[in-house]
């Protein structure tokens, strides 16, 4: 990439409609795809795009996600010069929960003045997508663009947002004397003085912003057409390494149209769901439009349909569990689920 970028993910974001999943986390380290989690997509992005220095503002409860991203080494952000940046913010007024908030980057000044990259690339932390930023880059230049938004295909804003890193200086310098608190004011104010222009993308792109989204989300991975336009060879979403040994498929199991990750013991039935790492389901047991994340432990003869497992949940011998594709069966982090406690 001529013109350098300069990468910055806002993960302070919080939606009350994913509440259930994110009690022991934040929202860019939810998991996603069996072996994923949600940010993941927009540091590959990044990262696929030439982009070697990122800065990520998280809020509250990040140490899951600093545990998964660490140095980022899997992303090859461990490095001498630029590389990955964690700004912890301390804000924790809701007025603030918005993305590309004025005040959080102002609380980190030093680190944009230090910045040699000539344009800044603004993400929120909760999109599912593969994007190659380049051709946006060089868009906006043709353009003309003090800022440029990308959006969906229906017009929708993916809250994503390109403009040179002088002019983000200048945004956050003078924020008191213009209002404007975040990037959405810039570009919905319409006497602002700057052009903005829009970015029309057409490929998959899929926010995530509640538990029926998430749910629909991870479904339809399962359909090849919409896996093979999110997973490209040529453009691969990156995540933490786990060495494990490969799943076991016990005679008598039963899979059909499932994602199941390494480490797992299959004794009853998968069908149209996605198995994270370490999962352990029992003889007899029937899994149907399931999520089950890392390390759940479902026992012998359980019936789960259109069920979230959140991890290391163990769900009882001769359990039901069942939910439907609109309102899905969450069970949280760490609980146990029993028969005699559904009954």
């Amino acid at each position: 990439m001529k013109r350098k970028l300069l990468g910055i993910i806002d993960a302070t974001t919080y939606h009350e409609d994913l509440e259930d999943l994110l009690t022991h986390r934040s929202l860019a380290a939810l998991p996603f795809a069996g072996r994923f989690r949600i940010i993941d997509f927009v540091l590959s992005n990044m990262v696929n795009s030439g982009i070697g220095s990122v800065a990520i503002f998280p809020k509250m409860q990040y140490r899951s996600l600093m545990d998964h991203l660490g140095s980022g080494k899997n992303w090859g952000l461990n490095r001498k010069r630029d590389g990955l940046f964690f700004f912890p913010s301390a804000i924790v007024d809701s007025e603030y929960n918005r993305i590309g908030s004025f005040d959080l980057f102002a609380a980190n000044m030093d680190y944009f003045y230090r910045s040699t990259q000539e344009y800044a690339i603004i993400s929120n932390c909760f999109t599912v997508f593969n994007i190659d930023f380049a051709p946006i880059l060089d868009w906006h230049i043709r353009s003309g663009c003090d800022i440029t938004e990308v959006r969906r295909q229906d017009g929708s804003s993916l809250e994503l947002y390109l403009l040179k890193t002088s002019l983000l200086l200048n945004l956050i310098e003078t924020r008191d004397q213009t209002g404007y608190s975040c990037m959405r004011d810039v570009v919905h104010d319409m006497y602002h003085g700057h052009s903005i222009c829009h970015y029309d993308y057409q490929g998959y792109a899929v926010m995530i912003d509640s538990i029926k989204d998430y749910f629909s989300t991870s479904m339809n991975l399962l359909k090849p057409e919409v896996w093979k336009n999110l997973f490209l060879p040529e453009q691969p979403i990156l995540t933490k390494v786990k060495d494990e040994p490969p799943t076991k498929y016990v005679k008598g199991s039963f899979v059909k149209n499932a994602m199941i990750a390494n480490g797992c013991l299959i004794r009853g039935a998968v069908e149209n769901s996605i198995v994270s790492r370490g999962v352990k389901i029992g003889k007899g047991t029937v899994l149907k439009n399931c999520i089950i994340m890392q390390k759940c432990q479902i026992e012998d003869n359980c019936y789960l349909d259109s069920v979230i497992l959140d991890k290391d949940v163990k769900v009882e011998a001769g359990t039901s569990l069942i939910g439907t594709a609109q309102a899905p069966y969450v069970v949280q982090k760490g609980t146990k689920q029993g028969a005699l406690m559904n009954s």
